[in-house]
């Protein structure tokens, strides 16, 4: 993979008014004019880790309490080390006004029907025990990807939009579970709020099929399709979950940079040519590569490759958000993050392996071995 040109390379706006401190909000931490006390889960790492510290240092907030199954390193937090499926976990939401449920598994690795277990079960139990000691809000954090990545799909989505998402992508049907259980939760508990926060291609540290497209040496483009590219950093998620923590904004919102970039300026401005195949082959392909199991992605991550799925940002515009990032810079970000790694379907090779493979030959290397191994298991089966 070439380096990113230069002149896209991540920059950040340092005048921003998201995340900078202004004397307007600002908020004195005094007994009779605190901050929210906010509860984080999955405060341990990733985006939960950047939240907690950013609350932390925050004079709009009064205390963070911070949940996960380890103990993480802001050590202005409150924490407390359990598994947020665990109904003691309502003592430890006991005086906490907002709770920002960030335990969420996403792992491509992970085995499925586990990783369900996890999101679906923590989510209801966080919901109920956040209802049980009074809270008043809980933050839920999904993905863009709930509306589903459809040739139809109007560019840019409204926010109203119906969410015509399928199961068939890694993770998307957990996702819009949580999005059904923060719907009905008000109604189940009256005086709660939920606040849903739907955040385009997330790019910072994130490992996802949709970051592992950009690692592959050439970026596949199914013949006829219309990818577009509307990117999110996770310094503008972190940013925008502190809006709906301190309630400057409620119900459902999305989260991103500013307008799109189509999949001819995504190859120009990577430096990264394309392959592209029939529907046909591809989908058939990826439904096969991934049935016996030599890929982590199911066939249904292509359509977020392949469709339109961009999603206005007019809720959090409204309520005085802006990005800090552009499309453009967050792709120089991610082509600097992925810089040296190897995938191809979605399954990461090592260095050698990638050096042996030319960007075709890996590719159709890989259908051969999918081959190969269909044969075997039916001479195995005539035995």
């Amino acid at each position: 993979m070439s380096s990113p040109d230069p002149q896209v390379r991540a920059a950040r706006n340092p005048t921003s008014p998201t995340t900078e401190k202004t004397a307007a909000n600002k908020v004195s931490r005094t007994p009779g004019n605190r901050g929210p006390v906010v509860a984080v889960t999955g405060a341990a790492t990733g985006v939960g880790a950047l939240l907690t510290a950013h609350l932390a240092a925050s004079e709009a907030v009064g205390r963070v309490v911070a949940i996960d199954e380890r103990r993480g390193e802001e050590p202005a937090a409150t924490w407390h080390v359990l598994d947020v499926r665990d109904p003691a976990i309502a003592e430890k939401l006991r005086g906490a006004d907002v709770v920002v449920h960030l335990a969420l598994d996403l792992d491509l690795e992970t085995d499925p029907a586990a990783r369900t277990a996890y999101n679906v079960r923590g989510t209801q139990t966080v919901l109920t025990a956040a209802a049980a000691v009074g809270v008043r809000r809980v933050v839920l954090c999904t993905s863009a990807m709930v509306y589903g990545a459809l040739p139809d799909n109007d560019v840019p989505l409204s926010e109203d939009a119906e969410l015509r998402a399928t199961a068939e992508a890694t993770g998307v049907g957990d996702l819009l579970e949580i999005e059904r259980l923060g719907r009905r939760a008000p109604r189940a508990h009256p005086g709660l709020h939920v606040t849903v926060v739907r955040p385009a291609v997330l790019v910072g540290g994130t490992d996802t099929a949709l970051t592992r497209y950009f690692e592959s040496p050439r970026l596949l483009v199914v013949a006829g399709s219309r990818p577009t590219w509307q990117f999110c950093h996770v310094e503008d998620l972190v940013s925008a979950l502190e809006y709906a923590a301190l309630d400057k904004i409620d119900g459902e919102f999305a989260v991103g940079c500013d307008g799109w970039l189509e999949q001819e300026e995504v190859e120009e401005l990577s430096g990264v040519r394309r392959m592209e195949l029939p529907s046909a082959v591809a989908l058939g392909a990826a439904a096969r590569l991934h049935r016996i199991g030599l890929t982590p992605s199911p066939a249904g991550d292509l359509a977020y490759t392949m469709h339109p799925w961009v999603v206005s940002v007019s809720r959090l515009h409204d309520a005085g958000w802006r990005p800090r990032w552009t499309n453009e810079e967050v792709l120089g970000a991610l082509l600097e993050e992925v810089e040296g790694r190897h995938t191809l379907a979605g399954r990461r090779l090592g260095r050698k392996d990638a050096t042996a493979a030319g960007a075709a030959g890996a590719t159709v290397a890989l259908l051969g071995t999918a081959a190969l191994v269909r044969r075997a298991r039916k001479a195995r089966r005539r035995i």
